[in-house]
């Protein structure tokens, strides 16, 4: 039995249907990361689940029993959000406190358990210091052992590492995946950053428009965006109509090799940067490149076709072509995907 399940799950905010018929499953012990633009309707998934938002049509399973009429208190989870939301007026120890306080537990348990979860989280000894004098790091570590003091069921997060910046985002997104994995937390995530949901997640849910546009492991996901949209979201612009015939897809670049066995007839393609090989003039599309930009390993190089939209490719570093140089473009078929 799944621990949390969304049956035809609809919210209206007027006309506007911010959820519509949502239908999803989260299993024990597992982190299922919802990613979408702003608008599609996460965080008000989040919001349907604490029982801070009510529905429309559908319903809301924990363990199977439904949560209709169910208070926020009682439903037995955690919710984290993106600012952290500490109380100021209380030192660290009396955030992380604060929800076994509430519950009535005493205060030799609760000192043993602040204690642990500060160690657990990279902050021991910090119960006395004051929410002001930390940094958003530590901050962001305060907030998660507080929802992690009761010890929900279900732990969700809304944006949980928003107002970091990215290299201290990247290194609290590894740890927070090893954690859940070594407590067997069960967590809902919402996000709009790709690599923080591919790297946190055992699934990532893609919604548009207040329904799902794709649910599957990360790799997936990453490898077969269901369609041009997930594509796009997920960063990659290669992507325009086509018409696929055998092995080969017509595009207004021109004739594009397909993996074998693709689904065939008027679709779209995606051209992963990786797949876009770079030549001489004369061979292949003609295009003109403009400055690439540098990110460690790769350059990002962004092509002008004398026809189409532009391309961008993806090639080491000491091989990018000067900016305004004429090159030819093949493409490679083991990084084309057909879109459904």
């Amino acid at each position: 039995m799944a621990l949390l399940t969304l049956d035809g799950v609809t919210v209206r905010f007027g006309e506007r249907a911010v959820l519509d018929a949502v239908s999803l499953e989260v299993a024990a012990h597992q982190t299922v990361c919802v990613l979408g633009p702003s608008g599609s309707g996460k965080s008000t998934l989040l919001r349907v689940v604490a029982g801070l938002q009510p529905v429309d049509g559908g319903r809301v399973l924990l363990s199977g029993s439904d949560q209709a009429g169910v208070p926020v208190h009682r439903r037995g989870v955690g919710l984290m959000f993106q600012d952290h939301q500490l109380f100021p007026q209380r030192d660290v120890g009396g955030n992380v406190d604060f929800g076994l306080r509430m519950r009535g537990d005493g205060a030799v348990e609760r000192r043993r358990r602040v204690a642990g979860l500060l160690e657990l989280v990279g902050l021991p000894g910090a119960e006395r210091r004051a929410v002001a004098s930390l940094s958003g790091g530590e901050q962001q570590r305060v907030a998660l052992a507080r929802a992690l003091a009761p010890e929900p069921r279900l732990l969700m997060l809304d944006e949980p590492l928003g107002q970091l910046d990215r290299g201290l985002r990247e290194r609290l997104v590894v740890e927070l995946r090893g954690l859940f994995a070594r407590l067997g937390t069960t967590v809902l995530a919402v996000t709009h950053d790709q690599g923080e949901a591919f790297t946190l997640a055992d699934r990532v849910v893609v919604m548009r428009d207040g329904r799902i546009a794709q649910s599957g492991t990360p790799l997936e996901v990453w490898s077969r965006p269901a369609d041009a949209f997930v594509a796009r979201f997920l960063g990659f612009d290669n992507v325009v109509p086509a018409t696929v015939s055998g092995d080969a897809a017509e595009t207004v670049w021109g004739r594009v090799p397909v993996p074998a066995g693709s689904p065939q007839g008027e679709r779209s393609v995606l051209i992963r940067p990786a797949g876009v090989r770079i030549g001489p003039p004369g061979e292949g599309l003609r295009c003109v490149a403009e400055p690439a930009v540098f990110r460690g390993d790769h350059a990002a190089v962004r092509l002008r076709p004398d026809r189409g939209p532009a391309l961008e490719a993806e090639v080491p570093p000491r091989t990018a072509p000067p900016a305004g140089a004429e090159v030819g473009v093949v493409f490679d078929a083991d990084e084309v995907v057909v879109l459904g």
